[in-house]
């Protein structure tokens, strides 16, 4: 038996959250194609998965949760989009060294197929699923292993993002050129803050519009986010020669 659900006028936040989230993936994957920068490529992944998982929290907020609609929302949401929003930040941290952020970022697809098999097999209490905001430490189990990937991919994976910024505005000192990089992370911090506390609270409590609104803002952040750290470099200034002695 679904939840009930809440109708269009809650699901218009995570249905809007979902449109632009896709609409600013569609950029950034335009934009990766034209000029091959790895973080944008890696950042258009992190927006796809989000537009992923905030459509089938629509579903599930418009006629309430099936399996389906969870598993996905769990997987493509709690699990993996803060990790690739990081493995986007590593890029720019590496600047032109692009070895081992590659590395990274194949390690990090093996763990994402090795979760998206463990999200789609693992068990779950379907009695959960009838709540308005399910929790997935019910839905799976506190000690499942969805619940726990989840607390072992993104929570470091977050704490790192913002690890991240430290170090970007501590090397930009003296290089004004990377101050659009430091300030664009800024940003990706801030939207992934919004998103990680209100989702929280929201569904801890149970309080659907909190989360909605949540997933909008975040990702409206984060996008500025992108843009930002995605501004060319400006040309550092060039000295002026001395002048020639008589």
């Amino acid at each position: 038996m679904l939840a009930a659900g809440h109708g269009f006028g809650l699901a218009l936040f995570p249905l809007g959250a979902a449109l632009v989230a896709g609409v600013f993936a569609a950029m950034l994957t335009q934009r990766f194609a034209a000029r091959r920068h790895p973080h944008e490529g890696v950042w258009a992944i992190a927006l796809w998965m989000y537009a992923v998982a905030a459509f089938a929290m629509f579903l599930g907020v418009v006629h309430g949760w099936t399996a389906g609609d969870f598993r996905a929302y769990w997987l493509f949401g709690a699990v993996l989009n803060v990790p690739f929003l990081f493995a986007g930040e590593v890029y720019l941290l590496a600047r032109n060294n692009r070895l081992w952020p590659g590395v990274f970022v194949l390690a990090l697809v093996g763990l994402a197929v090795y979760a998206g098999v463990e999200v789609f097999r693992a068990p779950i209490h379907p009695a959960e699923l009838r709540q308005s905001l399910p929790l997935g430490r019910k839905v799976f189990g506190k000690d499942g292993l969805p619940n726990l990937l989840a607390q072992l991919y993104s929570i470091p994976a977050y704490f790192l993002l913002l690890f991240g910024l430290v170090w970007s505005a501590w090397g930009m000192k003296g290089k004004p050129q990377l101050k659009d990089r430091t300030l664009g992370t800024f940003g990706i911090a801030i939207g992934a803050t919004i998103v990680a506390i209100g989702s929280g609270i929201g569904a801890a409590f149970h309080i659907v519009p909190l989360f909605s609104v949540a997933l909008a803002a975040g990702i409206l952040v984060m996008f500025l986010g992108f843009l930002r750290a995605s501004r060319p470099h400006a040309p550092r200034p060039q000295a002026s020669p001395a002048p020639a002695r008589s």
